[in-house]
């Protein structure tokens, strides 16, 4: 469990090496706001295929909330996320504080997502996409790592991130997992646990709108956005914030002629928990 950018370079030093002639072992990197669950446990699984040293960061990053309050109230495993790193044997632990990684706090530099940083889950929250670019660039650099593995539950910020790691040339693959989920179909998160009983029943109603949406593909765009809804109506406990279909080349929405891969993406607030989802469609 490593606390500090010196002894993470130390210790990264260590594993490489000297001798570089060789090429030294392949790192991956997943990089977590901690509170493990099971889809963070897949990703750690998939770098360890891709990779001989694993690096997993745990860092809360602050500059992906509004406010102090929302940093400090996301929820916090540290012993049990320790017990689970352990369990997978994991090379390397970062898992430093707010004053260690960002000293200059939340006025510090900012990496831009541009545009589609402030679509879809950046139009609630302007300052999130640039927040979380901003920790993956500073992540990059010090770990240098040869693959960065992201789950497919969140495509816009695996979009961006690939979109930075191809406009800053940083010499990285990225490697995404599928979404691990519950019996009801739900993508497992920190926040699904919460839900009450009602609420997930309700919620598990989301995964189903992006089933229905897929099922109408081949009659275009209009019937699959339709169809989703169709699928919503009467849920009176989902609040539904955002139901796009986008080209996922560029992550902007699909025009009326485009024919061929697309992302069904959800976003919905149930029992005072917002959830994101997406699908993969084929439009004809």
């Amino acid at each position: 469990m490593i606390r500090t950018l010196e002894d993470l370079r130390t210790r990264l030093g260590q594993i490489r090496g000297a001798d570089r002639s060789s090429g030294g072992p392949r790192v991956a990197l997943v990089s977590t706001l901690g509170a493990l669950h099971d889809g963070h446990v897949d990703l750690i699984q998939a770098a360890r295929e891709r990779a001989d040293v694993v690096v997993v960061s745990t860092f809360v990053n602050p500059l992906r909330f509004r406010t102090a309050d929302e940093t400090a109230a996301y929820p916090r495993s540290p012993e049990a996320d320790e017990r689970v790193l352990d369990d997978l044997g994991v090379d390397v632990v970062f898992a430093p504080t707010a004053a260690e990684f960002l000293p200059a706090g939340t006025a510090t530099t900012r990496v831009s997502a541009g545009d589609v940083g402030l679509r879809y889950e950046g139009r609630a929250r302007p300052f999130y996409f640039d927040g979380v670019l901003t920790v993956e660039a500073k992540l990059f650099h010090l770990v240098r790592p040869d693959v960065a593995v992201y789950g497919e539950r969140d495509q816009q910020r695996v979009f961006l991130v690939q979109r930075m790691v191809r406009d800053l040339d940083f010499a990285i693959d990225i490697a995404t997992v599928p979404t691990v989920r519950t019996d009801e179909g739900l993508p497992v998160s920190s926040r699904t646990a919460l839900l009450e009983p009602a609420d997930r029943r309700a919620a598990a109603k989301l995964p189903r709108a992006l089933e229905a949406a897929a099922s109408n593909s081949d009659l275009g765009v209009d019937s699959c956005i339709a169809a989703a809804q169709s699928a919503l109506m009467g849920e009176q406990r989902i609040a539904l914030e955002y139901l796009s279909v986008v080209n996922p080349a560029t992550f902007l929405p699909v025009d009326d002629g485009h024919r061929g891969r697309a992302l069904a993406l959800i976003a919905a607030t149930v029992g005072g928990h917002r959830f994101i989802d997406n699908a993969e469609i084929s439009l004809r």
